[in-house]
């Protein structure tokens, strides 16, 4: 008898822990994107939502940017139903290979206070000479750029991004 009181004690004393942990965004994926055919780079961070959040909570992301200068930051919204978080930043120059760079990202609930921060660095093993200098396509329908095809034939050697840093 006393056996099954304490185990029911147990059960209930279990159900009001958090079964998650203390973190409700987990980083599942980190990376640089090289977009050669409109010649820019991002970081790219995924999140995998472990347990609901109030209504109204949004990200704030800190990027720091390889060109040197203030951080490059982003806000969004994150939505109730959602479970996985995508976040890319804005458009990034000078990314060098094998050099850290730092990133935090804060989850605020609905009144800004910070319910999570989240530092971590990302790390491209290729550096950002593997671009174009100028995007291949331009337009909605990715017509060839005529700053890089003149006269609309393949030029015999395509000049890359550089970066003076």
């Amino acid at each position: 008898m006393t056996f099954g009181i304490a185990a029911i004690a147990c059960v209930g004393l279990s159900g009001c822990q958090r079964e998650t942990g203390d973190e409700p965004l987990q980083l599942t994926g980190k990376i640089f994107v090289f977009n050669y055919r409109l010649a820019y780079a991002t970081y790219m961070l995924t999140f995998e939502k472990k347990e609901a959040l109030p209504e109204g909570s949004f990200v704030v992301a800190s990027f720091e940017n390889p060109a040197g200068g203030a951080p490059l930051t982003l806000e969004r919204k994150v939505f109730a139903k959602q479970t996985k978080i995508v976040l890319e930043s804005p458009d990034i120059t000078c990314v060098h290979k094998e050099k850290p760079y730092a990133v935090t990202v804060e989850l605020r609930g609905p009144d800004g206070d910070i319910l999570q921060t989240l530092k971590t660095t990302v790390t491209s093993n290729l550096d950002q000479n593997v671009l174009p200098a100028k995007p291949l396509v331009i337009g909605p329908a990715y017509e060839k750029n005529p700053e890089v095809f003149r006269d609309g034939k393949v030029p015999a050697h395509f000049e890359t991004a550089s970066c003076a840093s």
